[in-house]
Parts: C-alpha cells; sequence; structure tokens
C-alpha cells in the first residue's frame, strides 16, 4: 500500500545529521521524499499533518523489550505488545529470545516474523537466545538464526555463567556481525537476592544482591571482547562500577556499547520500602551514587542506548511476597517522558537523548533505522514537549499494567508515531491539524 503524507512546520529534530530546524517532511509510498520547505507536486491530494510546535524525530527505536509470544500471551502478545510500543512513540523494538519455547532456532524466528508480519503495528526485530533453552550448556543454532532474521544474540533474563562458552559465542558471532547482547548477573553472588545489597535491603528486610553480581560479569565479557575482537552490548547497566568498566574498555578501543532503562534512571532502592513488587525488577534498583553516574554516562555518551527493558507481568505474577514475585516492569508506554525529564530536570542534553533512542540503537543491532534522511524508510515519531499529563496505567496497550509509575505527572507527550509513512498512533487529543 502506498503512504504518503506532508508534515509541516514541525520542528525536525535529527541528530543523525545534525539538524535541528523548522520545516517541513515530504513521505511518498513510505520513504521520505523531501526535508525542508516542501512544495507538493502535481497529483493526487496528499494528506498534511501540521506538527507547529511539536518536535518531529526520527521513529525510536527500543532494543530491549519482552514480546512473551510465543508462549506466555497472557502476558503480552506481538499485537499488544507492538500497540503499546506505537503508543510510546517506537517504530521498531527488538524482542528478546526468553520465550516459551525459547527462540533459539530459525524456526521461532520465523515464526515470530511472521507473526509480525500479519499482526504487528511497528518494525520488530528478533534476537536469537545464545544457548539452546536459555540453559548456558550449548550454542544456540546462531547461523540459522541468523539466516532467519535475527539482529542480535543474547541469553538476557539470564547470565551465560560458563566463561568458555560465553567466548565461543562471541567469536561466532563474529561471522555474521552479530552483536552479543550481555545479561550482568553472577547467579552465584545474586543467590536468592531481590534488592540492591545495602542499608534498604537490611532495613527492609529483604536478602540483597550486592553491585558486584552485575561488575564481575560485566569485567568478564568485556576481557573476553577484548580477546575475541567480537562485539558486546552490556544490557540495562545499573551501578557506577559497571560505568566505569565500558568507560575503560571504550577508551581502551573494545568493541563495547552500553544502554540504561528509564527505572535505572530515576528510581532508587528506596522505593522498595513500599513492597510493591512492580519495583522488582533484575538488576534491582540501586542507590542515588548510581543514578548520578549512569546518568553522567548517558550524557557524556559513555552509555550508548536508552532502552526500556519492557517486562509484562500478570498480576498472579505480581500480587505475592515480594520474595517470590518474578522480576520486570512494563515500559514501552512510560519510557519516553522519563527520559525527557532528564532534559528538563538533569541538564541532559536533548540531542544525547534522541540520539541515543535513534541513531545509536539502530547502529548496534545494524538497522537501516534512525534518521530522517531522503530515501530513508518513513519511520517518524513526533512528540509535544510542552504538554503535561498523568500516566494511567489503565489506559495502557500492553496487556500487562505492572508499572510503578501509575500516577505520576510527567511532561512530553507522543502525538504520532508513522512507520513507512503510516500513522500507527495518533493521540486522542490530537487530530489532524
Amino acid at each position: 500500500m502506498s503512504h504518503s503524507l506532508v508534515i509541516r512546520r514541525g520542528r525536525i529534530f535529527d541528530p543523525s545529521q545534525k539538524i535541528d530546524v523548522v520545516g517541513d517532511i515530504l513521505i511518498l509510498n513510505g520513504k521520505i521524499e523531501g526535508v525542508g520547505r516542501i512544495t507538493l507536486p502535481p497529483g493526487p491530494t496528499i494528506t498534511e499533518l501540521d506538527a507547529k510546535g511539536w518536535l518531529v524525530t526520527p521513529g525510536w527505536i527500543d532494543i530491549h523489550t519482552h514480546l512473551r509470544e510465543p508462549g506466555q500471551t497472557h502476558k503480552e502478545t506481538i499485537r499488544t505488545g507492538t500497540e503499546a510500543a506505537a503508543a510510546g512513540g517506537f517504530t521498531s523494538i527488538a524482542c528478546m529470545a526468553n520465550t516459551t519455547p525459547v527462540n533459539d532456532s530459525s524456526f521461532i524466528t520465523t515464526y515470530i516474523n511472521q507473526k509480525v508480519a500479519s499482526e504487528g503495528l511497528i518494525n520488530v526485530y528478533p534476537v536469537g537466545a545464545i544457548t539452546k533453552g536459555l540453559e548456558g550448556q550449548e550454542l544456540a543454532e546462531i547461523g540459522s538464526m541468523w539466516e532467519a532474521g535475527i539482529v542480535a544474540i543474547s541469553d538476557d533474563g539470564k547470565t551465560v555463567m560458563n566463561s568458555y562458552l560465553m567466548r565461543k559465542a562471541l567469536d561466532y558471532s563474529k561471522r555474521f556481525d552479530l552483536v552479543v547482547v550481555c545479561h550482568a548477573e553472577d547467579v552465584h553472588l545474586k543467590g536468592r537476592g531481590v534488592m540492591n545489597e545495602g542499608f534498604n535491603s537490611a532495613r527492609f528486610g529483604l536478602r540483597g544482591i550486592p553491585k558486584a553480581s552485575e561488575e564481575i560479569i560485566v569485567a568478564r565479557d568485556i576481557l573476553l571482547t577484548e580477546l575475541t575482537g567480537a562485539r558486546l552490548h552490556v544490557a540495562h547497566v545499573s551501578t557506577a562500577g559497571s560505568v566505569a568498566l565500558v568507560r575503560e574498555a571504550k577508551r581502551r578501543g573494545i568493541r563495547v556499547t552500553a544502554e540504561v532503562t528509564p527505572h535505572h534512571l530515576t528510581l532508587t532502592d528506596e522505593v522498595v520500602g513500599t513492597y510493591d513488587t512492580n519495583t522488582k525488577v533484575a538488576p534491582p534498583l540501586r542507590e542515588i551514587q548510581d543514578i548520578e553516574a549512569v546518568t553522567e554516562a548517558l550524557a557524556d555518551g559513555t552509555i550508548d542506548a536508552l532502552a526500556s527493558d519492557h517486562a509484562p507481568h500478570s498480576v498472579s505474577d505480581k500480587e505475592v511476597e515480594y520474595d517470590n514475585a518474578e522480576f520486570g516492569m512494563v515500559g514501552l508506554e512510560t519510557a519516553f517522558p522519563l527520559y525527557y525529564r532528564l532534559a528538563l530536570q538533569k541538564g541532559v542534553s536533548l540531542d544525547r537523548i534522541i540520539s541515543a533512542m535513534t541513531q545509536k540503537p539502530a547502529e548496534i543491532i545494524g538497522i537501516p533505522k534512525g534518521t530522517l534522511k531522503v530515501g530513508a524508510d518513513a519511520d517518524i515519531t513526533i512528540f509535544d514537549p510542552e504538554m503535561k499529563y498523568t500516566i494511567n496505567k489503565t489506559e495502557f496497550r500492553s496487556k500487562s499494567r505492572n508499572t510503578p509509575f501509575d500516577g505520576w505527572e510527567v511532561q512530553g507527550k507522543v502525538r504520532y508515531t508513522i512507520v513507512a509513512g503510516k500513522v500507527v498512533y495518533q493521540e486522542a487529543h490530537g487530530g489532524m491539524r
């Protein structure tokens, strides 16, 4: 289907081209045809969208989500997950392999791609498992999954504890130029811990997870990446120590990138004192000095990407004792306003935030997205930087509601999400103007 549109009078903001101007964007047949002052060519009438006062950016990309399908469709489906992503302003997401069955073969990768083609609203890129069944014993069918369309490999949710196997995965990944995504938690140090180890874990009477459990695996995987010459991406960095390790690795020229989540930029372990199981995440919420470190690392580029780690869970998974609750929170529909508050309150530049949501994640997983260049796919996000609103989990498109941000007053509202020139989300109070 032909998707043609002209976006008028928006503030066009594209870090990939260092563009920050007020102007128009012409979309013809799902591609960007022109940027600047647009005079429509003769021919069929093209829909016009007035974006005056709003920011127009490349479509946002989230390289760390969990869609749960196949297998756990009571938590999320490809349809509801992509609806949530579109409502959050995301035009592309990468979905992790911890489905049921695990995405460890070309058969499951193909199934996901077929479901996306028939039911998805946005672009979805599968991430394949590193090991069969996420069991950490034997490498998954990486080559055949690559042929079927995976963009990365990861056992996210679990750590590959066998250092030899992790080395082999990094070695093998080079044949396909796949990035290896590291879930950094030493399972032996983590043990039965449920929150950050420290003053607050003692105060709240909950088992702690030391920061060293993350930092040991980050250090190991950086060393293995240096040994193999492969590409490593460190998921959900949460400690000042991990930031220091990534910064030093980059200084030494090791091919490592990193991401941080909205919750690790926003919440400290103090909030666990409410015993709200929606604050139980892996890695756990840390301390204020860690938030300061990851915020500084995002600002200076040490942390490359922003990623939600969208992890839907059912009521029965969360409405239990804190010790017994599943780890994770939903994030696709709350991510952007939490990122944007870094610009409003912490002085992180808008250029860094948008780059970490567009150009950088596209580079990490190797997809032709994250830009408004002429000829590129017309994946575009439009948001109102002034609009204030209250997060209301009952309005989520996601099947799950496990968020600690319900009721938060935030600023920065997605107005339109456009994929290949087609409007896949339109904010109810926006409308074509």
